[in-house]
């Protein structure tokens, strides 16, 4: 990064460099605007690239400079964010924002009720990840402005967050957002509320306060930009002090619809070391599950860190689901399929819960006020845990939307 009187920059440079750019611009007297850009690309984009920085020089009032752009396959989302970036590391006071038009693919909605067996952890200051996360079909996306990010490419990151919730099409998934810690992740919240996040996840929390500071940023920033669409929150237990008041915070607010457990920090914080068998973990972890039950939210599992051993990644997410999480985190998209796979029900749970609901809405149709299955008597938690079961089985293609009319 540089920032030299008349000079400041953004972005990525270095021939390993992908999907991204390096933009310097220098601040001249007169002469009006210089672009050198050197691109690969550059016969067939370089007008439209040369365009976009004209557009934004007339945005910032830019009038004399030199711009100096290194191209490495960047699309447009990111060429912005880089730019802005680099406006807003030359004058900090920098009010106005660059909108990118939001694509009417990015516009859907979640629910509070969403299975959420995988999500997958995009690094926020990497845009070449972005691009292709959502054909892995994982039930979610982190865009994450946290772990991944150095402290001095968050300011960066948050740009090109923003951008990617207005354009990038994640094909359906949850689209989320790991901010920074409070109370410097306060400040995230303005680059994700307006731009149609569904989930907030809140990283090493450890009150209820914290979930509280969140919530009263939110709720201003959405009657501020008049929001629609529900924004939920997902803190994440990282350390003993977060095990000890899970249920506290698992209730702290209506806007909770899971409980995420992190176990590289959390065996940290209690001086151990992290290990497959997770023996080290088992009390955070039913500390969790039951704090998240018992405030009826879902409970999620960390993630696994082994890209490569899909044995171990299997065994740990049937141990999870055997403990009662519903899902898992993944840092990278070869997990997701055996994550699915793991969390699938058995053939035997799906013929149960078929059962179960027809009996339930037979019972229903005639009016009856108690439920029964053969000498059974079925009460409303089974109930509910069988639609899910099926819920999840039709997610997993075993079983399809018509299966009453089969």
């Amino acid at each position: 990064m540089i920032k030299k009187l008349n000079k400041t920059s953004a972005g990525k440079r270095g021939s390993d460099v992908r999907s991204d750019c390096y933009i310097e611009i220098e601040f001249k007297k007169s002469g009006g605007i210089k672009i050198d850009l050197k691109s690969k690309v550059d016969v067939m984009y370089g007008d439209s690239i040369r365009r976009q920085i004209n557009e934004m020089c007339e945005f910032f009032e830019i009038k004399d400079a030199s711009i100096l752009i290194e191209d490495y396959g960047a699309l447009p989302f990111v060429i912005a964010a880089r730019f802005e970036a680099a406006m807003r590391r030359f004058n900090p006071s920098l009010s106005k924002q660059f909108l990118l038009p939001f694509s009417t693919k990015n516009k859907y909605k979640t629910t509070k009720e969403k299975l959420r067996r995988s999500r997958l952890y995009l690094p926020g200051n990497e845009p070449k990840f972005f691009l292709n996360a959502g054909l892995h079909m994982p039930d979610g996306v982190i865009l994450d402005l946290e772990d991944s990010v150095s402290l001095a490419e968050k300011d960066a990151a948050r740009l090109l967050v923003r951008n990617a919730l207005r354009t990038v099409n994640f094909y359906g998934c949850e689209r989320m957002v790991r901010i920074n810690q409070l109370p410097l992740g306060l400040e995230d919240l303005k680059y994700i509320v307006p731009h149609n996040v569904h989930v907030i996840l809140i990283p090493k929390c450890e009150s209820a306060d914290q979930i509280n500071q969140l919530e009263v940023e939110v709720n201003r920033l959405v009657k501020e930009y008049k929001i629609k669409n529900e924004i939920y929150f997902m803190p994440i237990i990282e350390s003993a002090l977060g095990v000890i008041r899970a249920f506290e915070i698992a209730t702290a607010s209506k806007q909770n619809c899971a409980l995420a457990i992190g176990l590289e920090d959390y065996t940290a914080d209690i001086g151990t070391q992290r290990t497959n068998e997770g023996k080290e973990s088992i009390f955070a972890r039913s500390m969790l599950i039951n704090a998240a039950k018992a405030a009826g939210i879902q409970a999620i599992d960390t993630v696994f860190s082994d890209i490569n051993d899909m044995d171990a990644l299997r065994a740990s997410v049937i141990e999870a689901k055997s403990l009662g999480f519903e899902g898992k985190g993944c840092i990278h998209p070869r997990q997701i399929p055996v994550v699915h796979e793991a969390f699938a029900s058995k053939n035997e749970e799906i013929e149960k819960a078929k059962k179960i609901v027809l009996a339930f809405e037979e019972a229903e149709k005639k009016g009856l006020g108690v439920v029964s299955l053969g000498s059974k008597m079925i009460d409303a938690p089974v109930v509910k845990r069988a639609l899910k079961t099926i819920d999840l089985a039709i997610l997993n293609n075993q079983l399809t939307k018509n299966w009453k009319e089969e």
